[in-house]
C-alpha cells in the first residue's frame, strides 16, 4: 500500500491499524532547535481521543504519544521524529459479525477488491483512528507556526440542518472548547448537542460541517501550478475520513455573484490589503496576507445501530447490524484533525517559500 505519506519538505508518514498493537509515524523535515511542548502535543491528542463525552464513541483510549527519536533535551535535532501511540482498548470481537460481510458505505468492499485481503477489525488501515498520528504531526507543525504568529481555529459550524449563521468575525474562538460539540456559539451548540443525542438514541448518525480560519499568514505561500495553496488544503481535508466536500473563500456561494460583487478591491496604504475577502486569503494559489477561511463537509458516520441490507464476499444477499462503540457524529473529534491537516500544509509551504528568492 502506498499513499501513507503527506507533504514535500515537512512530511509525515503514518502506520498502524485501529486494532493493531499501535499506531505511529515518522516526521521528516522538521527544523532543528524547535522547543517541543509535550503537554501541548498531548492536549491536542486529548481533543481528538475517543471517550471524551457522551456524544462520541465510548472507546477508552489514553492516546499517550511516545517519541522515539528526533528530540533531545526538549528540542528537535533536525533528524527524523519517530513516535507511537499504543492501542489499549481494542474489542475486536465487536467485528466478528462482518468477517465476510461488507458494511454499507465503508471501505470493506473496495479494500477487498483492491488488495484481496483486509483487516475487518474496525476497518484496519481505513479506520479514522489513523488520524491520531496526524494530530501529533500537526501539533508539532503548530509549534512551528507559533514562531511566525500564525493561528489556526476550527470549529463545528453545522450539524445536520442546524447551522451557525454568524460570520466568523463575530465569533469568540476562545469559546470553542467550552462545550462538547466545539461550537463557539453556546445557544447553537446546545441545539446541536440535543440533535446528536436524539440521533444516537435512534441508533443513527448525522453529519455536518467544520469551519476553519487561519490568521496572520504571510504573503507568498503556495506553489503554482499544481501545488496551489488551496489545492493542497483541499487534498489535506479530503484525505480525512468521512469528508465529502471542501470550499474556501466564497466557495459555492460565489457562483451566485457577479464579478463586480466578487472582486476583492485593493486598499492603498503602507500594507496592501483588500476591502473584502471573497478570495479566502488565496489568489492565484498564493496566500495574499488576508485570513484564510474554508469549510469542510462531513458525511454521517457509516456505522449505524440499525439493520441494513448488504452482501457478502460471494455477492449473496445478507443483513448486518452495527455493533461496538462508534461516533453518532464525527464533528467534535474532527475539529483538531482539520486544524492539524491545515497546519501540516502551511508549514510545508512555509519551508518551501524560503527557497524561492534570495533574502537580505
Amino acid at each position: 500500500m502506498s499513499g501513507n505519506s503527506f507533504g514535500k519538505l515537512f512530511t509525515v508518514s503514518t502506520f498502524g491499524e485501529s486494532h493493531g498493537e499501535a499506531l505511529g509515524g515518522v516526521i521528516d523535515g522538521c527544523p532543528a532547535g524547535l522547543s517541543i511542548d509535550l503537554d501541548f502535543i498531548q492536549s491536542e491528542l486529548d481533543r481528538r481521543k475517543p471517550g471524551q463525552s457522551h456524544i462520541v464513541t465510548q472507546r477508552k483510549e489514553g492516546d499517550k504519544v511516545e517519541f522515539l527519536s528526533g528530540i533531545f533535551e526538549g528540542k528537535t535535532t533536525g533528524t527524523s521524529i519517530g513516535f507511537i501511540i499504543r492501542n489499549e482498548n481494542q474489542k475486536s470481537k465487536d467485528y466478528n459479525h462482518n468477517v465476510d460481510v461488507y458494511r454499507p458505505s465503508h471501505a470493506d468492499y473496495t479494500y477487498d477488491a483492491k488488495y484481496g485481503h483486509r483487516d475487518y477489525r474496525g476497518g484496519g488501515r481505513s479506520s479514522a483512528r489513523e488520524t491520531a498520528c496526524r494530530v501529533v504531526a500537526g501539533a508539532i507543525a503548530k509549534l512551528i507556526l507559533k514562531e511566525y504568529g500564525i493561528v489556526i481555529n476550527a470549529y463545528t459550524s453545522q450539524v445536520g440542518d442546524i447551522k451557525l449563521l454568524k460570520n466568523y468575525h463575530d465569533l469568540d474562538f476562545s469559546k470553542i472548547e467550552s462545550n462538547i460539540v466545539r461550537c463557539p456559539d453556546e445557544l447553537i451548540a446546545e441545539t446541536m448537542i440535543q440533535k446528536i443525542e436524539q440521533v444516537r438514541k435512534a441508533g443513527d448518525t448525522i453529519g455536518g460541517q467544520i469551519a476553519c480560519v487561519v490568521k496572520n499568514v504571510p504573503v507568498g505561500l503556495g506553489e503554482p501550478v499544481f501545488d496551489k495553496l488551496h489545492a493542497d488544503l483541499g487534498k489535506a481535508m479530503l484525505s480525512i475520513n468521512a469528508v465529502k466536500g471542501f470550499e474556501y473563500g466564497s466557495g459555492f456561494a460565489g457562483t451566485k455573484m457577479l464579478g463586480s460583487e466578487h472582486n476583492d478591491a485593493f486598499k492603498a496604504g503602507d500594507k496592501i490589503t483588500t476591502a473584502t475577502n471573497h478570495s479566502g486569503g488565496i489568489q492565484g494559489g498564493i496566500s495574499n496576507g488576508e485570513d484564510i477561511y474554508f469549510n469542510v463537509a462531513f458525511k454521517p458516520v457509516a456505522t449505524i445501530m440499525q439493520n441494513q441490507e448488504t452482501v457478502n464476499a460471494k455477492g449473496e444477499a445478507a443483513e448486518i447490524h452495527g455493533k461496538g462503540r462508534h461516533d453518532p457524529c464525527v464533528l467534535p473529534r474532527a475539529v483538531p484533525i482539520v486544524e492539524a491537516m491545515a497546519a501540516l500544509v502551511l508549514v510545508d509551504h512555509l519551508l518551501r517559500s524560503r527557497t524561492n528568492k534570495l533574502r537580505n
